[in-house]
């Protein structure tokens, strides 16, 4: 019969296939417990968390647990409005202004989730007539704002400088243009050259920058702001949108800015004025990890020598890997196929180990790879015992010799 899943046929064959050769379903693993922000336990098995964006470990520090229990009492479980209506509560604005005061912008605008702040801000910002100007490897969420808002959507190669120039030159001077990059890739974990890309940009009338600092917020620069911040570019971005679900350890998204005209974005913004707001608790939770954030020098310190000795210890046993250097917390080990990428993973996870394995959409080029996100709280223990078992491992599956 066909249906309107008939579309989907093609994946759900493959998917049969892969789990008829016995691995288990890598998109489906459940964590019975969860004992801090790097150990779980999954089907009775301790087992090292390598696969999450908890970069900076705040999902389990006291303070912020506490926050989040206090908020819980005195507001209850959900605002059940949105934030145009009643869904304002202290705990927004108290988010809001640590935002605010951890940027040092003018202004923060907190949404539902970090999905919901690129398509919020993108397709308010730029709509039918305008042009936005992205990197083919943007994240989904960004071109979904750019579906959203009906603007005219111009891709560059990814991290091409020369290609980003081109492709603005060639459009009408007069047009209204959104320039969109991110920090950090979150498939290889490298970085955009951001001093050059504002560079290219600045050469050329009407354009407007947005950074999505996702997966650069918290351990990059020197109050640990992103990627544009680390790489001085602080006055020259329009708009840096970011996320709670990594650094900040929960849930929810924002955009920050200098902007003059700004808080009229909460007026004509769909996704923030037509969604229930976050919950006291949550926003309570992230107020506090933002503020801790802020003095976490030693934290971030930390996690770039996990990184330096997890990037180099890979390269040293023979493995590819997504950048000739250490650029982030991201750390993606390049296999050869798809039948490769699922035999390395779940020897992985039998051993005790969870890292994300990805494939096409969503990584660049056809890659096949698994996708190892760094914490700083893991201890240089368990970073010698992943060390271990990816040798291990690869020697098993025949990745390395």
């Amino acid at each position: 019969m066909t249906d309107l899943f008939s579309k989907f046929d093609a994946l759900i064959a493959e998917r049969e296939a892969l789990l008829a050769t016995g691995v288990r379903d890598p998109f489906s693993i459940v964590m019975d417990e969860v004992k801090s922000p790097t150990l779980a336990v999954i089907k009775g098995k301790e087992t090292i968390l390598l696969g999450t964006y908890n970069y900076m470990g705040m999902t389990f520090d006291p303070d912020v647990i506490q926050a989040g229990k206090d908020a819980l009492d005195n507001f209850g479980s959900g605002t059940t409005g949105s934030r145009v209506l009643n869904g304002t509560y202290q705990g927004h604005r108290e988010c809001e202004d640590a935002l605010k005061e951890f940027y040092g912008t003018d202004h923060a605008m907190v949404f539902s989730t970090g999905y919901q702040a690129n398509l919020g801000i993108i397709s308010t910002l730029a709509g039918k007539g305008d042009y936005i100007i992205l990197d083919a490897d943007s994240h989904a969420s960004i071109y979904d704002g750019c579906a959203l808002g009906n603007a005219e959507i111009v891709r560059f190669r990814h991290n091409s400088v020369e290609d980003l120039d081109k492709r603005l030159g060639r459009l009408p001077a007069e047009a209204l243009k959104l320039v969109v990059l991110e920090g950090v890739y979150s498939m290889l974990g490298d970085i955009a050259p951001l001093p050059a890309m504002v560079a290219a940009v600045k050469k050329h009338p009407n354009v407007m920058i947005l950074c999505d600092e996702a997966h650069g917020m918290g351990f990059f620069g020197k109050n640990g702001r992103g990627v544009f911040e680390e790489l001085g570019c602080e006055g020259d971005i329009d708009f840096v949108v970011g996320t709670f679900s990594k650094s900040v350890g929960t849930v929810g998204g924002f955009c920050v800015s200098n902007h003059p005209k700004f808080e009229v974005l909460r007026l004509v913004c769909r996704p923030y004025v037509f969604t229930a707001s976050l919950p006291p608790s949550v926003v309570a939770t992230a107020a506090a990890s933002i503020r801790k954030l802020m003095h976490a020098g030693e934290k971030r310190a930390h996690l770039w020598e996990n990184s330096r000795w997890l990037h180099n210890g890979l390269t040293g046993l023979g493995f590819k890997l997504g950048t000739d250097t250490p650029q982030s917390a991201i750390i993606a080990v390049i296999l050869s196929d798809q039948t490769q990428a699922v035999a390395m993973w779940q020897a992985l996870l039998e051993l005790g180990l969870y890292v994300n394995m990805a494939r096409p959409p969503a990584t660049p080029a056809g890659t096949y790879l698994l996708r190892c996100s760094l914490c700083a709280e893991h201890s240089s223990e368990q970073v010698g015992q992943i060390l271990e078992m990816f040798a291990q491992a690869g020697r098993a599956v025949g990745c390395i010799a």
